[in-house]
């Protein structure tokens, strides 16, 4: 490729999803000449101002960080205007890019969506597709307009859903398969905006955000569902149901078979709690107490056995 299509970037993103896809830029013949990440977080127990993974790589590489709390403001505009960009990447930033910023770079915005639009649009695809038991999901890079996630597609590429994958790894997979694709897509960008595709209305799916809420377990729902819903909220924001008047985490389940009172211990033994559901059961295979780290089933019931007597009613 000639010096010539060397492309001035600006970079947008935020968590450790941008990060990866940011490392795959800096280790690529294009100028990454300004990052942009949301400001400083309070994070841990201290609740201490923590910077982005976004941030801490670009600090680590002497890219200058920019943390505008708004992409509206005409001063913030003007600012990326300076910055006579190429083309701006975005990448799980988590600030909406009004027309007016849209339209500042010389060929415009594109970002990394992880599902195969038009199928998952919005704040949580990864989770989403696990939890609806999709068998494949992947990755989609599109040029960015006005709407949520609408823009024409520039390439796309398939990523399997294993049949015990948390959205953990599914994460991991697919940062790991979008990289590439964008690197693909940089070096020859005019040939994928020439082929750009507009996505089909009638396939749409929206993933909305994750609640909080949605992680307590409702043992009146159907095992096959609830066996989705734990890997699809792995490692955030974690299943859970009450043992003891305590919440119990629960990080790993497999399907298995039983019958009983939705949300009764059926077994408890080293191979996990047997759990019977609406429908079905589960086997829990790691757990969490309040102010203890994450177990195996196996491990817990040595220390904390009396917890989960079979015939104990989970959820009460």
């Amino acid at each position: 490729m000639p010096d010539s299509q060397r492309l001035r970037l600006v970079f947008a993103g935020t968590p450790d999803f941008a990060a990866l896809h940011l490392r795959t830029l800096l280790d690529s013949r294009h100028e990454v000449v300004a990052v942009y990440t949301q400001p400083d977080r309070p994070a841990g127990r201290g609740k201490r101002l923590s910077p982005s993974p976004v941030k801490s790589l670009a600090e680590e590489a002497g890219i200058t960080v920019l943390q505008p709390s708004s992409l509206r403001d005409e001063n913030a505009q003007r600012e990326l205007a300076n910055l006579d960009a190429d083309l701006m990447l975005v990448v799980a930033y988590g600030l909406i890019l009004p027309q007016a910023v849209l339209d500042i770079p010389r060929q415009g915005c594109i970002n990394v969506h992880a599902s195969l639009l038009p199928r998952w649009r919005g704040a949580a695809p990864i989770q989403r597709a696990i939890e609806a038991g999709d068998r494949e999901t992947g990755i989609t890079i599109m040029q960015m307009d006005a709407g949520l996630d609408t823009g024409a597609m520039l390439a796309s590429c398939p990523v399997a859903i294993g049949p015990e994958m948390n959205a953990g790894q599914l994460h991991d997979e697919l940062a790991g398969a979008g990289g590439p694709l964008l690197r693909e897509v940089l070096d020859d960008l005019d040939k994928h905006l020439q082929a750009a595709q507009a996505q089909d209305d009638s396939l749409v799916t929206y993933a909305h955000k994750i609640e909080k809420s949605e992680a307590e377990i409702d043992w009146q729902t159907d095992a096959v569902t609830l066996h989705r819903r734990i890997r699809a909220f792995n490692p955030f924001p974690v299943c859970w149901t009450a043992v003891d008047g305590q919440r119990l985490k629960t990080w790993e389940a497999t399907l298995d078979s039983g019958t009983g009172a939705p949300g009764e211990i059926l077994a408890a033994d080293d191979s996990g709690l047997l759990i019977a559901c609406g429908e079905g059961a589960l086997r829990i295979r790691r757990l969490q107490l309040p102010g203890g780290k994450a177990m195996a089933s196996s491990e817990l019931l040595r220390s904390r056995r009396e917890l989960f007597a079979p015939g104990t009613l989970l959820g009460q």
